[in-house]
């Protein structure tokens, strides 16, 4: 392989700061002016380049080698653009988990992805001393700042320092940690090859074009935007706390940095909706908002549209392991909007060029080869399997889960991802959403699926969310009872008797009306949901299950 067929990701960036060089690549906050307005520290493309440059050096100098795995301990913006970039343009593997996935999932993830080398800030090399054994593969640690802004210090030698390794498309490039939003995060492991097919899809899908400006609420988004010649503006949130984000800040960086473009949780863009439609404010310079990490509430769609006179919003479906997958524009969601109401799922869209989507029969066992599989009729629930350009082959040092989710097609050697979610196509070839294979709901009278059922109980005016649980019934092991947990637009409904009663008979008559769900009589308050860290949008149903076997459930009285 020769430096012009080059596969690594980082050439990107050098190519972008011979086209653009002078145009922004990143704006980090560093405080406010007197106005209000947020001061920035910018760099163009060409300094951004000279900063990866600086970091490769200074990496190869501290013994970082072509393949060390490299736990990446950084703030976002500057620091982990860079970072990331650097250990690219070195051939070394950055290992990038969520901030804020707890310590004991963190930890388990360090351990089991073996690093060599840890990037970070103070705190993050005190843990490494704290907790000795996860971090015992660790043989450099190399310091990286506390501040976003942070640049580092000195210049590059003459030349840059090491120059751009030149890898294969097959190359591990980066390994990437699911959310666990239903079980422990596993490492995703993606090659140069699969990075580049996967910038190329995001590229023509949605039409970027170099120049735009982007806000990436979540921050390994913005590892995307060097290859695609965006302005990179690194938002004033906390990627550990999602929830609590201050949405006039996100406001106030759209309106005063023209962004184009930005990607975020349904959590996160709800904040901005509201914040937007209190205030009476318009979103204009916004050509797209891709909204994922959870099915978007039908109220979101039509509240997003209205602030972007001249945009559209997008939910893109996939997961870590495939993305994007499909898209879905708030038009097509809302003119499928009336069979979600009725039980229909989802509408996810059609599978993007390149990509191809399969339902087969649910079954929790692994599967080998695509020949085992029996392929679902038009409109039949079913489990959703995708292959394309970018679909990962298999999890890092996880081969029983590899073999639970990858399948192999023996004729053509494609590699089939079990993308864990139920589903069906339709007769125009749209793919249907219907909930997580795991969540699914098993009983007597036949399986219930969440993305099904949830949203009947979900149109109800004083329900902020709903999440449909089985419950093992009481002397009869194995039979399943279904059940709803309701949390409440108004906490305050929790300690209003007479109203509470009202509202379980209301969602009663609800589920009567649906062949569906008329045997859901059984139903849980709870003031919140525990949710995933990365976007704080998926709910964790199955840790619901375990709250609700211990306590108090509620049936409605007596219809008459």
């Amino acid at each position: 392989m020769t430096a012009d067929t080059n596969a690594n990701i980082s050439r990107h960036l050098d190519l972008m700061a011979a086209a653009r060089p002078d145009s922004a690549a990143v704006k980090v906050p560093v405080g406010n002016a007197p106005d209000g307005s947020i001061r920035y520290l910018s760099l163009s493309f060409s300094e951004l380049a000279a900063e990866v440059a600086a970091w490769r050096a200074k990496l190869a100098v501290e013994g970082v080698r072509r393949g060390d795995r490299t736990l990446v301990m950084v703030r976002q913006g500057l620091p982990l653009i860079a970072a990331v970039f650097a250990l690219f343009g070195l051939g070394a593997v950055p290992v990038v988990l969520d901030p804020g996935m707890g310590r004991k999932s963190f930890l388990a993830c360090v351990a089991r992805s073996q690093p060599r080398v840890l990037l970070g800030i103070p705190l993050a090399r005190l843990m490494s001393r704290l907790w000795r054994k996860p971090f015992a593969s660790v043989r450099v640690r190399v310091a990286a700042s506390s501040n976003p802004a942070a640049r580092l210090a000195g210049k590059a030698p003459p030349g840059g320092g090491p120059p751009t390794a030149v890898c294969a498309p097959d190359e591990l490039a980066a390994i990437l940690f699911t959310s666990g939003s239903t079980g422990a995060p596993k490492g995703v492991c993606y090659t140069h090859g699969m990075l580049a097919a996967q910038v190329e899809l995001v590229r023509e899908t949605y039409g970027i074009r170099p120049g735009e400006v982007d806000l990436p609420l979540l921050p390994v988004f913005a590892l995307f935007n060097p290859a695609l010649g965006m302005t990179t503006i690194v938002p004033e949130t906390d990627p550990r706390r999602v929830a609590a984000s201050d949405p006039a800040k996100i406001v106030r960086a759209i309106l005063q940095e023209n962004v184009t473009n930005s990607f975020g949780s349904p959590t996160l863009w709800a904040l901005v909706g509201d914040h937007c439609k209190r205030h009476n404010l318009r979103l204009p310079s916004l050509r797209r908002v891709l909204c994922a990490g959870a099915a978007v509430p039908p109220k979101l769609w039509r509240d997003l549209r209205d602030i972007l006179p001249g945009g559209e919003i997008h939910s893109p479906y996939g997961a870590t392991e495939i993305l994007p997958l499909t898209d879905l524009s708030a038009t097509e969601a809302l003119d499928g909007l009336a069979v979600t109401l009725g039980g229909g799922g989802s509408r996810v869209g059609k599978p993007l060029p390149g990509n191809k989507v399969r339902v087969i029969a649910i079954t929790d066992a692994p599967v080998a080869t695509l020949g085992e599989t029996r392929q679902a009729a038009v409109g039949e629930i079913g489990e959703i399997i995708a292959t394309g350009p970018a679909v990962t082959r298999e999890y890092d040092r996880l081969p029983d889960a590899t073999a639970l989710a990858k399948i192999t097609d023996a004729d053509t050697g494609e590699i089939w991802h079990r993308m864990g979610d139920c589903g069906y196509l339709d007769a125009g070839g749209n793919l249907w959403f219907c909930g997580r294979k795991t969540e699914r709901v098993v009983t007597p009278q036949g399986v219930l699926f969440t993305g099904q059922v949830e949203p009947v109980f979900n149109a109800h005016p004083a329900v902020r969310r709903s999440a449909l649980i089985g419950l093992s019934r009481r002397g009869r092991p194995g039979v399943i009872r279904p059940a709803i947990v309701i949390e409440p637009r108004d906490p305050r409904i929790l300690k209003n008797t007479f109203a509470l009663e009202n509202l379980i008979n209301d969602l009663r008559l609800l589920a009567l009306k649906r062949p569906l769900t008329a045997d859901i009589n059984l139903f849980y308050f709870r003031g919140d949901f525990p949710v995933d860290v990365r976007h704080n949008a998926k709910i964790h149903r199955n840790a619901l299950a375990r709250w609700a076997a211990g306590a108090r459930g509620h049936k409605a009285n007596p219809l008459r």
